[in-house]
């Protein structure tokens, strides 16, 4: 039952795509409220589901790499309609197939238990994953926004006003976007951060710098810093400039975890 919703939530998500997707094709200056709906039954089912595979399995998916990958695409989700307005509807279209992708992966891997017991376990360490996930989170959709962003301006360089130029957003909207995406994610992060080391120093006194999630979470940390740094810089074009930065810290911290993934072994790790 519990896999049947999250497939019926994936099928929703794919569906709300394909309707920005036969929008833009279609030449529409506006993404249509279907897919906003879409996107909203989606969530809806993703909950439910979360909620069955905690009462299922008496615990959180939060451990494990399917059932943290279902709680990401989740909280992203999650974090992109919170921010939905008309304007910034267009963003799906970037947005919904990533959301798409990580639970897609959780149900090919299998959304079961991890089944391996934890040190750092309870309420805190409920609160210091969903912290990190939303930092996560924050900084997908900074990607996203970003990637539209430099396709527009591409546009408005090359003076085409095409389907790309009346389907998406302005850019300010665009930034602005960008710009909630790093502000709610990056002290989301830093609080995770605290959190785990404040737990580490104080039941293993060590800050445990060979760990993985540890290292990815720096790496991501400092990756926010990168952007907040571009964003207040006085340098040209700075919006640009910053948009890039957060479609290459994207790309890089995808890829850190990646390679993290392949040579750590352990199950906990997302």
């Amino acid at each position: 039952m519990v896999t049947i919703l999250f497939a019926l939530a994936l099928m929703l998500y794919i569906s709300a795509w394909g309707t920005f997707a036969a929008s833009f094709a279609g030449g529409s200056a506006v993404a249509p409220r279907t897919g906003a709906a879409l996107i909203g039954g989606g969530m809806a089912v993703h909950a439910v589901a979360l909620a069955a595979f905690t009462a299922e399995h008496a615990e959180l998916p939060l451990v494990g790499l399917a059932p943290s990958l279902s709680t990401l695409a989740f909280l992203i989700a999650l974090l992109f309609a919170t921010m939905l307005t008309r304007e910034s509807r267009p963003v799906g279209i970037i947005l919904v197939p990533l959301v798409a992708i990580l639970l897609a992966i959780a149900l090919l891997v299998g959304i079961a238990p991890s089944g391996q017991p934890l040190a750092f376990s309870g309420a805190w360490f409920s609160l210091h994953v969903v912290l990190a996930f939303i930092g996560y989170a924050g900084l997908t959709v900074t990607f996203a926004a970003s990637l539209l962003y430099l396709l527009q301006f591409r546009e408005l360089k090359g003076k085409r006003l095409g389907r790309v130029f009346r389907f998406f957003p302005s850019l300010p909207a665009i930034d602005t976007l960008g710009r909630r995406g790093i502000a709610i994610g990056f002290p989301a992060l830093t609080a995770a951060l605290l959190l785990g080391w404040a737990w580490t120093v104080r039941f293993r006194s060590t800050l445990a710098p060979a760990d993985p999630q540890v290292i990815w979470g720096v790496l991501t940390w400092l990756t926010f810093a990168v952007l907040l740094a571009w964003r207040h810089s006085k340098v040209p074009n700075r919006e640009r400039r910053a948009a890039v930065a957060s479609v290459i810290g994207y790309v890089f911290v995808v890829a850190s975890y990646i390679v993290l993934r392949l040579f750590v072994a352990d199950e906990s790790f997302l």
